[in-house]
């Protein structure tokens, strides 16, 4: 099994396909899951419950120096009831640093909107015609409103690209 995130595009059926025109910036990472029978939900509860503690502390300072120039602070990026059931999740419930939009079998849809900008987060869940192995997929947008959400964006997206498949690869380890 392919335990390493490799970078992709967006699912044409994602319900975020159509979102990434005119972004500032979006990017898609994805993944053969260890428990490919899982919904998208609980793939992403299993990724962002084990983000790698560094994440975390990268997300403490982000919070801390988001409160100097007026960005909000989004909490705790595994702030995560894993004992919550995947339909438990209802739209508008916190989940992490998100706020849920939409919850189905294969794709879940989380963001959050600022007013420097909006970001949209979709875990997809789907199965390869060629092989039948199941892939997931997150995808990240993101639409910025003004000179301090792209100012924001600077260190933002070169970090997103390390972070975005160092927290997809909990998908595909093995829970004991």
């Amino acid at each position: 099994m392919n335990k390493i995130p490799f970078k992709n595009s967006i699912p044409n059926l994602s319900r975020v396909a159509s979102l990434v025109l005119d972004c500032h910036f979006h990017d898609s990472w994805s993944i053969l899951p260890a428990s490919p029978q899982l919904s998208a939900m609980d793939q992403f509860v299993k990724a962002f419950s084990s983000a790698p503690a560094w994440v975390n502390a990268c997300m403490g300072v982000r919070n801390r120096l988001a409160r100097f120039v007026g960005i909000k602070n989004l909490g705790a990026f595994n702030k995560i009831n894993s004992a919550k059931s995947a339909y438990d999740y209802k739209p508008g419930d916190r989940i992490g640093i998100f706020t849920l939009i939409s919850n189905t079998f294969n794709e879940v849809v989380v963001g959050d909107k600022d007013k420097h900008l909006d970001v949209v987060l979709s875990v997809y869940r789907e199965i390869q015609e060629s092989t039948g192995a199941v892939v997931i997929t997150v995808t990240t947008i993101v639409h910025v409103h003004n000179w301090l959400g792209r100012l924001y964006m600077i260190p933002v997206a070169p970090m997103h690209k390390i972070i975005a498949p160092s927290v997809l690869r909990a998908i595909a380890r093995i829970e004991q």
